[in-house]
């Protein structure tokens, strides 16, 4: 109690002194914590539309020699055909999906006065999961049966569905491609996308790749996709698909421009060090602003003590001990640090709220993501927060405590 009452009357006799010492610490908490939950945002937000691309897929291309190899010159095409998806799957140990993937710019998708060519695609049923492409209600994706009776069935795009149907509902209805009908069995949900290899899923239509082939007339795919089981191993198994490629196409094993591979958990590890050193930029913004209040209350606190010297010396004098005297000042620094870090908690938070609805209006919340006060961030600002009342108040808690009794009588 005379803890309390001894801090009341400070700051009753230093109102003006002790707001803007306050003022420094809420707004550093303030501060620290609206930045680390932007940087959090924006990490979620680009994770998010990652994901939109696909799980850690590995995309692979047939692209052209660069070296002679049993008689074959330079230049010469690779081309990929499902039986390479095949013996991908059954011959590499580490690949845990293989997906073929056929794709054709050149058909016409048609609803009444309604036209669009899109990148029309043939894929296997283990494409969606893969590719993280999954039906809105009422609808559905590609299923084994569509595959193996080449049924003429098409899945769209959010966007696609949008152009041809408008507020129409458009699971179940026909459209044609080129001029073969088509029945629609589901439209994509929306998702966030900011990376493809032709075009964004929103904008794509999907069919079953034995219905593409014969279609088309076509074995040729545009590319193959595969998921590995172990991350970690990634690199061998991009080796021994290189190798089996090259024995298949009669191509230099050591060639490795003649097939070109885009492993996006790559991109994957390159995000996390991104934020983590983007994240401790941020908290390292906000934690100096916060020391640049604890210095100002470290301050204060010097001259409280200079003020209160003859009060010191009285206690001491009545018997109070050194650490008694270290103890009280120490927890007038803490609290005071506490009252600040409290307020500045709560005009952080309410900030965050308030721009957790502000963003959803803005057209930007695509690419920066939204705010979010998570436990890392409270526990962040938390640890930043304890640090800087310690530091600021061991100091001058320690110079009250060491005080010479006669000199503060005096």
């Amino acid at each position: 109690m005379n803890f309390l009452r001894d801090f009341i009357q400070s700051i009753n006799k230093q109102r003006l002194r002790t707001f803007l010492t306050l003022f420094g610490i809420l707004w550093g908490t303030a501060s620290l914590i609206i930045l680390l939950a932007f940087g959090v945002g924006f990490q979620n937000q680009m994770m998010t539309t990652m994901r939109g691309l696909g799980e850690q897929i590995v995309i692979l291309f047939g692209s052209r020699t660069t070296q002679a190899y049993e008689g074959y010159g330079i230049g010469r095409s690779i081309q990929f055909r499902e039986s390479d998806a095949l013996a991908i799957r059954q011959n590499v140990a580490g690949v845990e999906h293989v997906a073929a993937e056929y794709v054709t710019w050149n058909a016409v998708l048609r609803r009444g006065d309604q036209r669009n060519s899109p990148q029309f695609t043939g894929v296997p049923v283990v494409y969606g999961e893969m590719r993280n492409i999954f039906a809105q209600e009422g609808g559905r994706w590609i299923n084994q049966r569509d595959v193996d009776e080449r049924r003429k069935v098409v899945f769209i795009g959010d966007h696609l569905k949008e152009l041809l149907f408008g507020d129409e509902e458009a699971v179940g209805q026909q459209i044609f491609v080129n001029a073969t009908p088509f029945t629609v069995i589901g439209v994509m949900q929306p998702k966030s996308q900011d990376s493809s290899y032709g075009q964004r899923d929103m904008d794509r239509a999907f069919i079953p790749k034995t219905t593409f082939s014969s279609l088309f007339g076509t074995d040729r795919l545009n590319n193959i996709i595969y998921t590995v089981q172990d991350p970690g191993l990634s690199s061998e198994v991009q080796q021994e698909i290189l190798e089996l490629l090259a024995r298949r196409h009669r191509f230099d094993p050591a060639d490795s421009d003649a097939v070109f591979f885009w492993d996006t958990s790559e991109f994957w590890d390159f995000l996390k060090m991104f934020f983590l050193g983007f994240n401790i930029f941020m908290g390292g913004i906000g934690a100096v602003t916060l020391g640049v209040g604890g210095i100002g209350v470290a301050n204060i606190m010097f001259v409280v003590v200079q003020e209160r010297m003859k009060e010191i010396g009285i206690r001491r004098a009545a018997g109070a001990k050194r650490n008694t005297i270290l103890l009280h000042f120490f927890g007038e620094t803490f609290l005071l640090v506490g009252i600040g870090a409290a307020i500045g908690y709560t005009i952080g938070w309410g900030i965050i709220a308030s721009m957790q609805h502000v963003m959803n209006y803005v057209p930007i919340q695509e690419f920066v993501g939204t705010p979010v006060f998570s436990p890392v961030v409270g526990v962040a600002a938390f640890v930043v927060l304890a640090f800087i009342g310690l530091t600021a108040g061991s100091m001058p808690a320690y110079r009250a405590s060491r005080l010479n009794i006669v000199e503060c009588l005096r």
